[in-house]
């Protein structure tokens, strides 16, 4: 059987590879992917409702307005309200901008808060080292390792 090429079908977006080291949900990742396949190339902009997203990813609009807020913490995404005037005059608001952040600043945020939990959980084990010794050194007055106030 000869191997033809696939002929162009639908829109294609790139996803990128460092996505899949930042710990996300699967449904952050649908919500990210949908919001990557409508963006605008040249300003990395899109507007949708958390109800579009939703029938798109097959997800309700408050597990996909969670997961719009995870992916702006994690700095994957900025989000910017808009407004909507009506024909007659009124104002209401509109869907979310989204712009799609660099990677790069979400790879760094990650690997920040690596760091920073490392560093705590380094602290722990060093206070609570400090308490066994000193417990092991005064043992007539004792310190509690798990609230730091004196036995007794």
């Amino acid at each position: 059987m000869e191997n033809k090429p696939m002929p162009f079908r639908g829109h294609f977006f790139p996803l990128p590879a460092e996505l899949f080291l930042l710990d996300l949900s699967a449904n952050e990742i649908a919500v990210y992917a949908y919001l990557m396949s409508i963006e605008n190339r040249r300003t990395y902009q899109c507007w949708a409702s958390y109800g579009t997203i939703g029938r798109a990813v097959g997800l309700s609009e408050n597990t996909v307005r969670k997961n719009v807020h995870l992916l702006e913490e994690k700095k994957l995404i900025h989000t910017e309200r808009t407004k909507v005037k009506t024909r007659d005059g009124q104002t209401h608001n509109g869907c979310l901008l989204y712009t799609i952040r660099p990677i790069q600043d979400a790879v760094d945020h990650y690997t920040y808060k690596q760091y920073s939990l490392f560093d705590q959980e380094r602290a722990a084990q060093e206070a609570a080292q400090r308490i066994a010794d000193y417990n092991r050194q005064h043992p007539e007055k004792p310190v509690c390792a798990t609230i730091g106030k004196e036995a007794g």
